[in-house]
């Protein structure tokens, strides 16, 4: 599959219809809304965690040289904590552009601190599309972050950030914050 799923994102019609649907960010989506959205609550998502495999080709990184973001992986039993926007339909035109780099939208359920749940979508760039660069250690993507920037800035500001967001969550991810440890550790950072 193609990195570009801009096409294939305005296929999906589960929301057709609706007036407003919850979006799911858990990665940028949780630091960086540059949409409107009518409501903002934390959030998790269930079998999923977050994993620093997805190239970045268009925003932390070139064609050339691609930056590493976030996307999910199914993991029975895990939750992934982020970022739930309530959002209207004509919003979907800037998320699929601005998620693009192989990321799909999926309808899942996600679930609210307070106890409730709702329908909503998520973006998941899933091992079949072009950009997809796969597992490595910590380590490894520590490095890879290191020396990868593009048209949206240095990567490791993506991981810094998106590590300040999830503490101000009051949430801790492993994966994410080993990496920000070793990446801290390198020279330069």
């Amino acid at each position: 599959m193609s990195h570009n799923t801009i096409a294939i994102n305005q296929q999906m019609d589960t929301f057709d219809g609706h007036h407003s649907v919850w979006l799911f960010g858990y990665g940028s989506l949780i630091f960086k809304a540059d949409f409107p959205f009518i409501e903002r609550r934390a959030a998790s998502i269930r079998n999923w965690s977050r994993r620093f495999w997805q190239g970045s080709h268009d925003h932390r990184g070139t064609e050339t040289a691609p930056g590493r973001v976030v996307t999910l992986v199914q993991d029975a039993g895990a939750e992934c904590y982020g970022m739930a926007y309530l959002i209207t339909p004509e919003v979907f035109t800037h998320l699929d552009h601005r998620e693009k780099n192989g990321y799909l939208r999926l309808a899942t359920d996600i679930f609210f601190e307070d106890g409730d749940s709702a329908l909503g979508l998520v973006y998941i760039a899933t091992e079949d599309n072009e950009a997809f660069l796969g597992a490595a250690t910590e380590l490894d993507i520590a490095l890879h972050i290191a020396r990868a920037s593009g048209p949206s800035g240095h990567n490791r500001d993506y991981l810094f950030d998106l590590a300040d967001a999830l503490r101000e969550l009051g949430k801790d991810d492993a994966h994410v914050f080993t990496i920000e440890q070793h990446l801290r550790q390198l020279p330069s950072t």
